[in-house]
């Protein structure tokens, strides 16, 4: 096992020293490589970062709870406090009913007309944000559901129609994500199997004499399935430093935006574990791209 282990890293070493020989080639490689990755795990975190903002921006997905006429500013209270208790509530906030009459008053511009009024229409009211787990269409109206049947309550009024379309649109990027993905991953592996096909050829001789003195196609192919290993595992690196520096680059506008809704959010990057998946990812497509190269060429090369 030891002089197994030691004839692989003499392998994977001797073939980064033969890309090291030639660097700007190589690294052009390794960059087309960064870049098809990058892609779809940039637009994986945006739309990770859409649902975090979502959530984030709680006070844009509110409910407005009318009580009936017949309950009173205590009972009002004792169940804004009740409420408040709930898990799938983040805040809860009483408008009493002159509090109400006072801003419409203000507002409206009817300040005389409703002078005429012998007594106040407006009921108490309660404004609720929900949690940021309860931000998606089904679960709001599920709360909105459960609030309207309490017997101090006579309406309910929510506007979730944006809240759909959000869902529905980071739900068809998602799989859009996805579908980009799948064919940005098939190209990294034809990328990485034409450069590996080339440098077949390029070695055609060597991997001649090779086999004439007994080796056999699995030792023959070692090296270019490490060469892909270095390739996947360079344009891995590439792709994660190129959605850090996209995230570093939006994270100050972001910040300014969410900022004028009087909202706290960051732009969140991939993470050490996202990172690390892209880093695997890419050592994975540069692997099968030289064994689908090996194992098609090498089977051609032959001792006359």
């Amino acid at each position: 096992m030891g002089a197994w282990f030691m004839r692989h890293l003499q392998t994977a070493i001797g073939t980064l020293g033969r890309l090291a020989q030639h660097p700007f080639a190589n690294a052009l490689t390794m960059l087309v490589i960064g870049i098809a990755i990058a892609l779809p795990a940039g637009l994986q975190v945006m739309v990770a970062n859409a649902r975090l903002m979502g959530g984030a921006w709680e006070h844009a997905v509110s409910m407005t709870v009318y009580l009936k006429h017949s309950v009173g500013v205590a009972q009002a209270e004792q169940l804004s406090n009740r409420l408040q208790k709930r898990h799938d509530i983040a805040a809860v906030k009483l408008v009493k009913a002159d509090e109400a009459m006072k801003q419409f008053r203000q507002l409206s511009g009817f300040g005389q007309a409703l002078d005429a009024l012998t007594e106040n229409p407006l009921p108490h009211a309660l404004v609720l944000e929900p949690a940021i787990e309860v931000t998606s269409p089904a679960s709001i109206e599920e709360l909105q559901a459960e609030l309207a049947k309490l017997p101090e309550v006579d309406t309910v009024k929510l506007d979730t129609a944006w809240v759909t379309r959000l869902y529905t649109i980071l739900d068809a990027l998602r799989r859009t994500v996805v579908i980009v993905g799948i064919l940005l991953a098939a190209g990294v592996t034809l990328v990485i199997g034409n450069t590996i096909r080339l440098d077949i050829q390029n070695r055609r001789d060597e991997i001649e004499v090779t086999k004439l003195v007994g080796g056999s196609n699995a030792f023959v192919r070692r090296p270019f399935l490490y060469a892909g290993f270095w390739y996947g595992l360079g344009g891995g690196i590439i792709a994660v430093l190129l959605v850090a520096l996209g995230v570093l680059a939006m994270g100050e506008p972001v910040r300014k935006i969410a900022a004028l809704y009087g909202s706290g959010f960051e732009l969140q990057g991939l993470g050490l574990a996202n990172s690390l998946s892209l880093l695997v990812l890419g050592i994975l497509l540069g692997c099968a791209g030289s064994f689908i190269a090996t194992s098609l060429h090498l089977r051609n090369i032959e001792p006359r």
